[in-house]
């Protein structure tokens, strides 16, 4: 997790500091205002606009200040739960870490426990099914890679839990630790589906999509940004994959620095994992092969190699070529694990 840290004092510079120097589980950016600040950390003269600058670049800001200046510093760019980062304020003196806004999606929770943990502060969780200490759809997708579909039915279930109701639970794929509140039978009203589909076997049913493709890719020297997308979204399009479920992409070693594969790996926000020629050639797997392509990388096929290379999983999308650009995926093996936390 990729985190702001934001003082305005000199108190909160130090307790940033700490902060940045023992929180392995994040990694973290310090910005301190400017009268408090030092040469390990960014300064700012204006709240409102570091918060505005920096708002989209990390998965987390954490505050060292009043709840308040942090509410109204980050209330006009709020948008929705699923896309907001996670905020955490902790008070100038290290005695309490509050998740403010994005506690389940965004990891708020666990990380304000986890932070508390470090200092020797109280975490301040409210949201009810943790104060209550029962199962939350939202922690539980966004622990394990899965997609909320339908925001409406994941407030359903969360209501239905706290209502002590009998939860129904189909899967896919296979799963470990499933809470009490949950059951593998379909008699239920609501219930949770992990699929890739669109079946609902619950009257209300929260479906769940992993988030577990991975993109391979080759592309010839100097192709743009557009011809890549348009070849990737075509290609999944025909695969009927959606986009949202892609979270990596992959290629060969020399293609690192193409520019215009890096622009739409940065637009969707897909980390590149590259591999030399001989690490795909290993890779084990039934893939087409071409003449031309070994001779130009040294590998017999980059896109389809790539993928199950990165992955670890298996094909579902083989190798498809336009304008120079060639496009596979392969799927993530999936276990998915009900005490897994977000961080």
């Amino acid at each position: 997790m990729k985190a702001a840290i934001i003082s305005l004092t000199e108190q909160g510079r130090r307790l940033s500091f700490k902060i940045a120097a023992n929180a392995k589980f994040i990694s973290s950016e310090r910005f301190c205002f400017h009268s408090h600040s030092d040469i390990a950390a960014g300064s700012f003269d204006s709240l409102s606009f570091l918060v505005s600058d920096i708002f989209n670049e990390f998965d987390a800001l954490i505050f060292i200040c009043a709840c308040g200046i942090a509410v109204r510093s980050v209330a006009p760019l709020l948008r929705s739960k699923t896309s907001d980062p996670a905020v955490v304020v902790i008070d100038d003196c290290g005695r309490f870490v509050i998740p403010v806004l994005s506690g389940h999606i965004g990891g708020a929770n666990a990380l304000a426990e986890k932070l508390a943990e470090l200092i020797g502060a109280q975490a301040v969780i409210t949201t009810a099914t943790d104060v209550g200490g029962h199962f939350s759809p939202d922690s539980f997708a966004a622990a394990n890679g899965l997609i909320i579909t339908d925001m409406e039915a994941s407030k359903a279930v969360a209501s239905a839990v706290l209502d002590c109701e009998r939860i129904g639970f189909f899967s896919a794929y296979e799963y470990v630790n499933m809470p009490d509140e949950l059951t593998g039978s379909l008699e239920c009203q609501t219930g949770i589906c992990v699929v890739n589909s669109d079946f609902k076997p619950f009257p209300v049913t929260l479906r769940l999509v992993p988030k577990n493709i991975v993109l391979g890719i080759g592309c010839k020297r100097g192709t743009d940004c557009d011809t890549i997308e348009k070849a990737v979204l075509a290609a999944l399009k025909a695969a009927d994959i959606a986009i949202e479920r892609v979270c990596a992409a992959a290629t060969i070693d020399i293609k690192s620095n193409e520019q215009g594969l890096l622009g739409f790996c940065k637009k969707y926000g897909f980390e590149l994992h590259t591999y030399t020629a001989s690490e795909l050639a290993e890779t084990e797997g039934d893939f087409s092969a071409s003449d031309f392509v070994q001779s130009v990388t040294g590998v017999d096929n980059v896109c389809e190699r790539s993928a199950v290379k990165c992955s670890g999983g298996k094909l579902v999308l083989r190798k498809t070529a336009a304008d120079g650009v060639t496009v596979a995926a392969a799927e993530k093996p999936l276990i998915l694990d009900f005490g897994k936390k977000v961080l």
